[in-house]
């Protein structure tokens, strides 16, 4: 199992502010997307990190509140950021620094996959219904975490091709998830640590054959348990 060190960009999925897309320009394999990042471009600078919608990408330059990311064609095609009009608005989160609080869970900044959304059920609860592929709904638990375009949320129902979460109303007052609407496409990350359960579950299968299996002690020799 790995472990994390203060070199490693993390993020918590808990959003400091919903930027806007200024404009967005072709540059040399991919785009540049200009963003105004209000307050949490005080202090930043050119090579710091930002989670743009649960994306992390590098700050390429900054001009009064409005940073410049260079976004190649593989990010563009995997997220929802190749979607981006000027005048979006996006969660943003500036990393994770040395004794900051986890307020959310561990957020990467790397992009699993893209899900779209099914339904949106109003009543005691907002909840939302995304529709996705195995690859990504057989790393998720029930209650467990995923973000959702950089939002740190909890899991409420998975099956195979589907998934929910329920939006408290500050999510929905702080981030963008109250505009989504059916047919929208948003960023997926899975919990890392289901992530490293999975790889590890995976390798004791192919190593063991059918006799093996997960036990108390494989877990705990793995730092699972």
């Amino acid at each position: 199992m790995g472990y994390y060190t203060v070199t490693e960009i993390m993020f918590t999925g808990i959003i400091r502010h919903v930027g806007v897309v200024r404009n967005i320009r072709s540059a040399p394999g991919g785009k540049r997307l200009s963003i105004d990042l209000g307050p949490l471009a005080e202090g930043l600078r050119a090579g710091d990190s930002v989670a743009v919608s649960g994306a992390c990408l590098t700050v390429a330059g900054l001009g009064g509140a409005a940073a410049g990311f260079d976004v190649v064609a593989e990010t563009l095609r995997r997220t929802n950021l190749g979607d981006l009009r000027a005048g979006d608005r996006v969660n943003l989160e500036r990393s994770l620094r040395l004794g900051d609080s986890l307020d959310g869970h561990i957020v990467q900044g790397h992009v699993d996959g893209l899900a779209k959304v099914l339904a949106i059920r109003h009543g005691a609860r907002h909840v939302v219904e995304f529709a996705a592929g195995r690859d990504l709904t057989g790393q998720m638990v029930p209650k467990g975490p995923v973000a959702i375009d950089g939002v740190s949320l909890t899991l409420v129902d998975v099956a195979d091709s589907t998934f929910s979460v329920a939006l408290i109303p500050t999510t929905l007052a702080e981030t963008t998830l109250a505009g989504l609407k059916v047919g929208a496409k948003v960023n997926v990350e899975i919990d890392v640590i289901g992530k490293y359960v999975r790889q590890y579950l995976q390798q004791t299968d192919s190593r063991e054959g059918p006799s093996g299996g997960l036990t108390m002690e494989k877990l705990k020799e793995a730092g699972f348990a």
